[in-house]
């Protein structure tokens, strides 16, 4: 199958079908093909925002993210790591763990990049301790997951930070959900994809971390598809 430019994965219903939303093999042989990088290629062509990546990345070191050289750096979802590389091009973590359910792309992330992979369920962090992250990160995550699923990972998040980590993440909020882009969503052939795009409340966001001694630091829209979505950024108070 692997010839013909299709992938064979394991599928978790739960999540909406979004696991071979990004197939590993066929994505490699396009971005060499076009003669791009993973990130660019996907960025490009793929999802049609060029820079998407780099923007995201460029507003984190604008915002100081990774002015304090976090010494563990968590990334949920990396997929084909355009976020991770970026990241350690801003930092030098001595420890990079990844949460990966589609293991193709987590193998090539350990052997690509010498992280640490760790056992996942798709909705936990059970391999991580308590206060032991500096920098927990997740894009173009949980605007493709259910609401529940997307909960549960913030808890986890703010477990796992210690005091004074930061915890960032996109979501699609009402900020970017104003009636024309509703409609475009909505009538774009092919923009919708199982459970994405998942829509969460920015307030649930803000007044959850709260409870859980987390403070919003700042936010930003970012593109995502015909669209955007929010990144934010919260600070674990010590």
């Amino acid at each position: 199958m692997g010839r013909t430019g299709f992938d064979i994965v394991r599928t978790n219903n739960n999540r909406g079908g979004v696991d071979d939303f990004i197939p590993f093999e066929a994505t490699m042989r396009a971005a060499r093909a076009a003669s791009l990088s993973v990130g660019d290629y996907i960025d490009e062509v793929m999802n049609g925002t060029p820079g998407a990546t780099q923007f995201t990345i460029d507003e984190l070191r604008t915002l100081g993210v990774f002015a304090a050289n976090p010494d563990t750096v968590l990334e949920i979802g990396p997929g084909s790591g355009r976020y991770l590389e970026k990241t350690l091009k801003e930092c030098s973590p001595g420890r990079y763990e990844i949460y990966e359910t589609a293991s193709p792309w987590s193998d090539h992330l350990v052997d690509t990049f010498g992280v640490v992979a760790q056992p996942t369920a798709g909705c936990s962090l059970a391999s991580t301790p308590d206060d032991s992250v500096d920098l927990v990160q997740a894009h173009k995550v949980f605007n493709t997951v259910t609401f529940l699923y997307a909960s549960r990972y913030f808890f986890e998040m703010a477990r796992v930070t210690r005091p004074g980590g930061r915890i960032v993440f996109d979501v699609m909020t009402e900020t970017c959900l104003d009636p024309a882009t509703v409609r475009a969503w909505a009538t774009k052939g092919g923009a919708g994809h199982g459970s994405y795009p998942a829509a969460m409340p920015r307030q649930t966001c803000v007044d959850l971390f709260a409870t859980l001694g987390c403070s919003l630091e700042a936010g930003f829209l970012a593109p995502m598809g015909v669209a955007s979505t929010e990144v934010l950024v919260f600070g674990k108070r010590a």
